[in-house]
């Protein structure tokens, strides 16, 4: 195949199936550090292809082939994206069989036996830190190597002429990070559609690599180190002022533990003077520091000082001993976490903590004694399924802790079914809890009714959720058909959840569902004294969901807040003080419970289509509705034109 340059294709498949593209991060490091390369920046082609989550394997094959075939065609592989990559070769080499396949990421590194008796088009696997590997595979194509002669490269796996599988020694890691070309801007990616929007959901940055921890259930440190090593600040405020300069909202950073350097409280400064300065960014989403330093809680109150939001998580994963044993996770410091918590829930703070289900050494009544602990203290918990990823621990200590797995109906991760202390049927029932977990709470369906309920009635979260999905489950109302089949297809671990959370915040029928439960389940148990105020509070969560346009509900009027836009809610009359009750509640102080009736404008973010149709909770969250302060403290403190709010008929109350 004869052409002026070498067709390179770099071709990365986001999860989520949005309206709007996820940022080729990783791609776009590849492409910045093989142009860097005089010669290859003159002989070679490198061309990203960026697709969503729900693209058919049919329509990329079209896409990716009609026009021009490569002669390298590269992956960047994870496990919901492995099997259609492994198909997308076999098509490729139809076309064009002296062409490259390579393959990289945390999914097939070091996984060279298994991609290659799978998909034996692949020629060569990348293990560790792909920028310098992927520059050197293309090198050796313009050198006119043979795929089959790759023992030159460090950091990689290739088969020989005879089929052996070859394992070149590891390459080093990267020391200096700043030796990677940044493809913001260089260029290398790009950031604005053809009306010169900012064309991703997010910004996704890295402000360091590395991870000083090595939990059995994660491959992170391994896969880029346990040294962690940093961007220099210039490099970093230099991309911030990029993404300020295209009004991007949410920086989402990719950093393991943020806020543990020093250089975290830089990055959070320069990005509060920018946006002092151009009105963006807004919001910065990261895995935080699981130890939380002196610097953590610097950043945090510069953050809250500054209106700049955040997910802070604790990522605890279990609370019980032994299973904190068997992870590597004894020793951690976040174990001490009620603390934190009451701290940083008494500053207002958004937060969240994690949860694992099926890992070694949890049982039912474990799980769910420490699902109700920490509820106490954290309303939204991301409940994970035990996954058991490549390289890791559990993955390969199976037998050691009796897992019984499966893959993924539409992926290739390896889903828990049973374990040592988990049976099947267990493991089924759990599944069911789960679902309505991450769909109703994790996901914000509903926030502060849980310490509502908690609180006032003495009615646990689990509890409310088990009684949301037994309700669901025996109902015979049709709205509620798509939700029970949704369920029933994750009672394996393997099932999909955005699919309920598109019909809560999307359907109507949805939210009407939600308010039959609470008719029939849950108003008959409040307390006499403190029904109606636990009543506003539900009503208020359903009023402050995201409001989607064409959603079914009358147009809201729109605001400019620094050049963005918000939808308006005016006059939203409440019976209580219901943002006051709920402070105070989270907060361990005693509410006043008189009814002191309040009008309030919330304001929404508009666009949130993207973010509700998608299972990404730490997006869906800077969505929803909020009172004129908030509003304000998220917008920088800019002036909000239109109405405010108000006592209803000229009482006391505050918004």
């Amino acid at each position: 195949m004869s052409r002026e340059k070498a067709l390179v294709y770099l071709v990365q498949q986001s999860v989520w199936d949005s309206p709007m593209e996820s940022m080729p991060l990783a791609m776009g490091y590849m492409k910045s550090t093989a142009l860097a390369d005089p010669r290859i920046a003159r002989e070679a082609d490198i061309r990203i292809l960026n697709y969503r989550g729900g693209k058919s394997l049919s329509s990329m094959a079209n896409e990716m082939f009609r026009d021009s075939v490569p002669d390298v065609l590269a992956f960047s592989v994870l496990g919901w994206n492995f099997r259609t990559f492994g198909c997308l070769a076999e098509t490729f080499k139809q076309l064009n069989p002296d062409g490259w396949v390579i393959m990289g990421g945390t999914h097939v590194a070091h996984q060279g036996d298994r991609v290659f008796r799978m998909f034996p088009e692949v020629d060569a696997v990348v293990n560790g830190e792909g920028e310098f590997v992927f520059r050197d595979i293309v090198a050796a194509r313009l050198d006119g190597v043979s795929p089959r002669e790759l023992d030159g490269i460090t950091g990689l796996t290739y088969r020989a002429e005879d089929g052996t599988v070859c394992r070149n020694p590891d390459r080093d890691r990267i020391e200096d990070l700043n030796d990677i070309p940044s493809p913001f801007l260089t260029g290398a990616l790009e950031l604005t559609d053809g009306a010169g929007n900012f064309r991703y959901d997010v910004a996704i940055m890295e402000t360091n690599r590395g991870c000083p921890y090595k939990c059995a259930f994660c491959y992170w440190g391994g896969a880029v180190g346990q040294k962690v090593r940093a961007f220099s600040r210039e490099r970093l405020r230099a991309e911030l002022e990029l993404f300020a300069r295209h009004q991007v909202h949410t920086i989402v950073l990719c950093d393991a533990n943020f806020g543990l350097l020093r250089g975290d409280v830089d990055f959070i400064d320069d990005l509060i003077e920018l946006r002092e300065k151009y009105g963006f960014p807004r919001a910065v989403e990261t895995s935080w520091a699981k130890n939380k330093s002196k610097s953590f809680f610097e950043i945090v109150g510069k953050m809250k000082r500054a209106g700049m939001r955040s997910s802070f998580t604790l990522a605890l994963q279990t609370l019980d001993d032994t299973t904190l044993g068997l992870m590597n996770r004894r020793n951690m410091k976040v174990n001490d976490w009620e603390d934190l918590a009451e701290r940083l829930d008494k500053e207002g703070l958004d937060l969240y903590a994690e949860l694992i289900w099926g890992a070694p050494g949890e049982t039912v009544e474990s799980f769910m004694a420490g699902y109700d602990k920490l509820s106490r203290r954290v309303s939204r918990i991301a409940c994970y399924p035990m996954l058991m990823l490549p390289n890791t621990d559990y993955s390969e200590q199976k037998s050691r802790y009796g897992i019984v797995s499966v893959r993924g109906d539409n992926d290739d991760f390896e889903y828990m079914l049973a374990n040592s202390t988990v049976t099947f049927a267990e493991n089924q029932r759990m599944q069911r809890f789960l679902y309505w977990a991450r769909v109703i709470a994790e996901m914000c369906v509903l926030r502060s009714t849980w310490v509502g309920l908690r609180e006032l009635a003495g009615i646990s979260q689990s509890e409310a959720l088990r009684s949301i999905g037994s309700f669901i489950e025996n109902s015979g109302d049709p709205a509620a058909e798509p939700l029970r089949e949704a369920m029933a297809s994750s009672i394996g671990g393997t099932g999909d959840i955005a699919q309920g959370v598109t019909l809560f915040y999307t359907d109507p029928g949805g939210r009407e569902l939600l308010r039959r439960w609470w008719g029939a389940e849950i108003r008959p148990r409040l307390p006499a004294a403190e029904a109606a105020v636990v009543e506003e509070i539900f009503r208020y969560d359903l009023l402050t969901h995201p409001v989607v346009e064409g959603g079914g509900e009358p147009e809201l009027p729109v605001v400019s807040l620094r050049g963005e836009g918000y939808h308006v809610r005016e006059n939203v009359l409440l019976a209580y003080d219901v943002p006051a009750v709920v402070a105070a509640l989270r907060s361990g102080e005693v509410p006043d419970l008189r009814a002191q009736p309040v009008a309030l404008d919330l304001y929404y973010r508009t666009g949130s289509h993207n973010a509700v149709t998608s299972t990404n909770h730490e997006v869906i969250i800077h969505y929803m509705g909020m009172p004129r302060q908030a509003a304000l403290a998220n917008a920088a403190a800019v002036d909000v034109p239109g109405a405010v709010a108000r006592p209803a008929g000229g009482q006391g109350g505050s918004s």
